[in-house]
């Protein structure tokens, strides 16, 4: 019977597949005798204090609540860094993980820091971004 009769491909699977093992320091942090959120603690970590910067915007001042998330951020960069293991906290290499949450806290920061009215840091450049992209006080 032809390949096109069957419906199926004659083409084999490889052997040995590439590129999809996992990242480096994705095993749990503690063994299969703990719950599944103590085994990820890295990442429940980091969530949780993502939920407490949450609950801090909507009840109190947004700028705490950013500053607590770009803390959980941080937290979790110096995790990834720190830690041998962190489970569902390594998602790509540990240099891009660390990376992308550095990149990430940096800017969830400065825009805690710059937001108006009355911001806390005071860009010139940032203050007329009106002017760079058109408009006119």
């Amino acid at each position: 019977m032809s390949a096109l009769r069957t419906g199926r491909s004659t083409r084999r699977r490889p052997a040995r597949t590439t590129g999809t093992l996992p990242p480096e320091g994705s095993k749990a942090a503690l063994g299969r005798d703990h719950s599944l959120p103590v085994r990820q603690w890295p990442i429940t970590l980091v969530l949780a204090v993502v939920g407490i910067g949450l609950a801090i915007t909507w009840r109190a001042d947004f700028r705490y609540g950013l500053l607590v998330i770009g803390g959980a951020m941080l937290l979790g960069a110096l995790l990834r860094l720190l830690l041998p293991e962190v489970g569902m906290l390594a998602v790509r290499s540990r240099f891009t993980d660390v990376l992308v949450l550095l990149c990430f806290a940096t800017v969830i920061v400065m825009l805690a820091l710059v937001a108006q009215p009355d911001p806390w840091l005071r860009l010139p450049q940032v203050e007329d971004i009106g002017t760079y992209i058109g408009q006119r006080h």
